[in-house]
């Protein structure tokens, strides 16, 4: 039988990313929450995996962004549970130029809050696996965006989402980071 799981606490808008280190396809270690050289915010892109194809077809559309991103000084990583070899069979379907990370492990995905899926079957994938989620993180480690779905379908609109942190990062905009408020 097939159980879904959330192995943590969402994240929220305006607290600190939890900076955690992945492996990339080159062997380097990366780390999520800090942006790399050159750039002073980070999205982070969670994905399902190689047996996703709604993933595959998500990292190629968001590959068309990555020179605006980058233009806007937003460092692209997209990482997943996948083993190395399972990316690197992976990398056959993608056409992106941004680094990917793999082995998410189980305390990582509890620590990003994402939701957690069993595969139905071995044929599927042989390991859980988070259902997307999506940061964007500010050089001071604050999560301006967080997207959580619990399913492969649920993902923002990428030419919105670009849009949407073009115009944030613009000064004259003195855009604040939405959704701070706790109505608990």
């Amino acid at each position: 039988m097939t159980t879904n799981a959330s192995y943590g606490k969402k994240l929220s808008a305006g607290t600190d990313f939890p900076v955690m280190k992945v492996t990339n396809l080159d062997d380097h270690t990366v780390e999520l929450g800090k942006p790399r050289e050159g750039t002073d915010w980070q999205m982070i892109v969670v994905y399902r995996g190689k047996h996703c194809p709604i993933c595959t077809k998500f990292l190629n559309n968001l590959e068309k962004k990555r020179a605006r991103l980058i233009d806007m000084g937003v460092d692209l990583i997209a990482v997943s549970a996948d083993s190395k070899q399972q990316l690197q069979e992976h990398i056959e379907d993608l056409d992106v130029n941004f680094s990917l990370g793999y082995g998410l492990t189980t305390e990582q995905l509890g620590q990003l809050g994402v939701y957690v899926s069993d595969p139905r079957s071995p044929e599927e994938t042989d390991h859980p696996f988070a259902e997307p989620g999506l940061f964007v993180v500010t050089k001071e480690g604050k999560i301006l965006a967080v997207d959580v779905a619990n399913n492969p379908f649920c993902r923002p609109d990428i030419d919105t989402l670009v849009d949407g942190l073009q115009f944030v990062k613009n000064p004259d905009n003195n855009y604040p980071i939405r959704g701070t408020r706790d109505n608990s």
